[in-house]
Order: C-alpha cells, then sequence, then structure tokens
C-alpha cells in the first residue's frame, strides 16, 4: 500500500507509515525535519540546538500547535503567515517571514502547506512553497489529510501540482475517501529517515537478522509498538474499486461540490464566501429576506453570526438535516458542506439541503437571536 501511495504521489523512492490520525502525521513530519537537520537531538535532545521555528498559515490545522508543544519547540516557535481571501497562504510573506527569522538569529526548519484546509478546502501554491523552501533550504511538509484524495483522480490531481516535491505529505483516506476510521498514511522523500528517527531498537522484539525482509517490520519506524491494522481498510477499498473505481468516486464528489457551489452563486438569498472551488468545500451564507437591502455594517454581520447557528439549530430539530458552520479570520458564522465519496450525494440531495436551509432561515426572526 505504502508503495502505491507514494508512486501516486510522485516519491517512489521514499517510505510511509500508517499513523493514528493526521495529528501524529504532523509529530511525525517534525520529528523527521528535526533529525534530518540536527540529528544528533535523538541522543542529546535540544540544549545547544539553535532556536527553531516552524511555519504554518493562519488556515492550518490547529496538530501543529500541539506538535510544537509536545516536541518541545513551544507554540511561540510558530510563526503563522497570512492567507488570502480562499484560504491560501500568501506565498512572498513566507518568504519574507523565512528571511525575518534568518537575519534575526533563528534558525528556520520546517514549513507546513495545505492542501486542502478544513474550513474553506484552500490548496496551497505547493510549486510556490517549493521553490521557497528550496531557497532557504527549509523542510516542506504538506497536510493533505482532506485534499489528498484529488491524488485519486485523473481529473483533478492537478490541483495538488508540486506535491511531488515535498519532504513529507500527511493523507488522511478516512476523510474525503470515506475509508473506515483510522486510516491515516505519512509519507517521506527520503528512505531510511523513519527508521533512523524514531528507532529504539530493542533487541529483543526488532530482529534484525530474521529470516524474511525486514522492511516488513515498521514497528522501528514508529512511535507506537502495539499498532492496528489500518492498511488492510484501504488495501479493501482499493481492491474492491481499483484505481479508476476511486477516481471514478473522486471526479462525481468534486463534481457535485461544483454543482453546489453554481446553485449557490445563482440563488437567491445565498452568497459564497469562496467561489474557487479547490476541494470539495463549499461555504456559504443564507440572508434572510429581513436582512436584505440593509447597510451591511459591523452591526449588521453580527447578527448574520448568529442567525446561521440559529438556523442550523431549526434543521436539528426539525430532523431534516445536520449541517456544520463555522467562522473563519474575519468572517462571520457560515454554513460548510464539505462532500465526499461516500456517500455518493446526487443533485436532487443538493437541491433539498439547500431548501431546507432557505425554509429554516426564513423562520428566523431578530426575536430569536
Amino acid at each position: 500500500m505504502i508503495q502505491h501511495i507514494l508512486q501516486l504521489f510522485g516519491i517512489p523512492e521514499g517510505d510511509g507509515i500508517f499513523s493514528p490520525g493526521g495529528s501524529m502525521s504532523m509529530f511525525y513530519g517534525i520529528v523527521a525535519a528535526r533529525h534530518k537537520a540536527f540529528p544528533e537531538v535523538k541522543a542529546k535532545g535540544m540544549r545547544g540546538l539553535p532556536e527553531l521555528v516552524l511555519f504554518t498559515s493562519e488556515d492550518s490545522h490547529y496538530s501543529i500547535k500541539k506538535a510544537a508543544h509536545w516536541l518541545g519547540f513551544g507554540t511561540e516557535s510558530i510563526k503563522v503567515v497570512k492567507t488570502n481571501q480562499c484560504g491560501q497562504i500568501i506565498v512572498p510573506e513566507l518568504d519574507v517571514a523565512i528571511q525575518r527569522e534568518k537575519e534575526e538569529g533563528r534558525c528556520p526548519l520546517f514549513v507546513n502547506a495545505t492542501a486542502g484546509t478544513t474550513v474553506l478546502g484552500a490548496i496551497d501554491d505547493l510549486v510556490a512553497v517549493a521553490d521557497v523552501c528550496k531557497k532557504h533550504n527549509v523542510w516542506m511538509h504538506v497536510d493533505a489529510c482532506w485534499g489528498g484524495s484529488l491524488i485519486l483522480s485523473q481529473k483533478y490531481r492537478n490541483k495538488l501540482n508540486g506535491i511531488e516535491r515535498a519532504d513529507s505529505i500527511s493523507w488522511n483516506p478516512h476523510k474525503m475517501a470515506g475509508a473506515p476510521l483510522q486510516c491515516s498514511v505519512f509519507v517521506v522523500r527520503e528512505k531510511g529517515l523513519l527508521h533512523s528517527s524514531n528507532a529504539a531498537a530493542a533487541q529483543y522484539l526488532f530482529h534484525q537478522d530474521k529470516f524474511y525482509d525486514v522492511s516488513y517490520d515498521t514497528g522501528d519506524k514508529s512511535v507506537q509498538c502495539g499498532r492496528k491494522i489500518d492498511a488492510f481498510k484501504l488495501w479493501m477499498m482499493w481492491k474492491a474499486r481499483g484505481d479508476s473505481g476511486l477516481s471514478s468516486l473522486c471526479d462525481h464528489t468534486m463534481d457535485i461540490a461544483r454543482f453546489c457551489l453554481h446553485t449557490v452563486e445563482n440563488k437567491p438569498g445565498f452568497r459564497l464566501v469562496c467561489d474557487n472551488l479547490q476541494c470539495p468545500n463549499v461555504c456559504f451564507w443564507y440572508i434572510p429576506k429581513f436582512m436584505r437591502g440593509r447597510k451591511e455594517d459591523e452591526k449588521w454581520w453580527e447578527v448574520m453570526h448568529k442567525i446561521t447557528p440559529k438556523i442550523k439549530e431549526l434543521l436539528t430539530l426539525s430532523s431534516r438535516l445536520m449541517v456544520a458552520y463555522s467562522p473563519v479570520r474575519q468572517y462571520k458564522n457560515f454554513f460548510r458542506l464539505a462532500f465526499t465519496f461516500h456517500p455518493m450525494v446526487q443533485e436532487k440531495d443538493v437541491l433539498a439541503m439547500l431548501q431546507a436551509i432557505e425554509e429554516c432561515g426564513e423562520q428566523v426572526t431578530l426575536d430569536m437571536l
């Protein structure tokens, strides 16, 4: 499974492991980057090292904060880079941030690019990020836990152009692709790095003189010893569907998301947060009739911030629909539809969801907020 995944992502000579989730994959990526730059850290710890710095976008997953804390960097070592309107990291600002840290005597270690942010589904410009990382000799990790499933599609995989230049990648087939929980993959460009950075060489367990190929013994690559056979879940799904079947599922998922986006774009009372569909995330507000035509000042947006959760409440209590909402950066609460391979949503389902949101939205009054 790992070899097939490495081929898909364009790093056939690399290595990988199934991890217990995308957060742990982030840990693996930072540990690998640190070990590559400072192999002595495994024995001597962080003392004596320069002040290491990690970079990520303001829309990235929170797991990098957990990793910085657990691995001894501290959350203040994370430098957050601004994103554009649709959630993509602003690459020139990343370049400036890295250069600034170098000039101030700190050591840029790790850049976390995102291929599919949690809320907006943004995919960073991976080619441009790779160029910056190469310029500054910084490890490039791609958090593709959500958007990595696009690699399965012949039609949409070009959205991940540049991912083949990453030093490490995390992908969660249990997200968009719908594999049973948990099913997460971490892959790294340099073969042997997972082993050298994580091995504890327990001689009573991880024997190197076995009668079979010891590369199948992944225990010394892993933080865990006892692990579930998560690879089997993905293998079964791949065996049943094949490359072409998974590609078709991915295409359908993106196509139905595009249908939803175009419907929202042209439907009275609905407003898109971003019209650039990168992953199958469609984010929008429903604006009830009593809110339309008013001055959209700060007070208006504060009311809208309360309207979205109220619509969700009415949808849930009426047993019509359960839908997520979220704020992000300056944007007030909006609805977030994230489409996945399973179940296969059809156009009629999208229209029914939007109709339910509209009908419950028109039940909202100011007195209810």
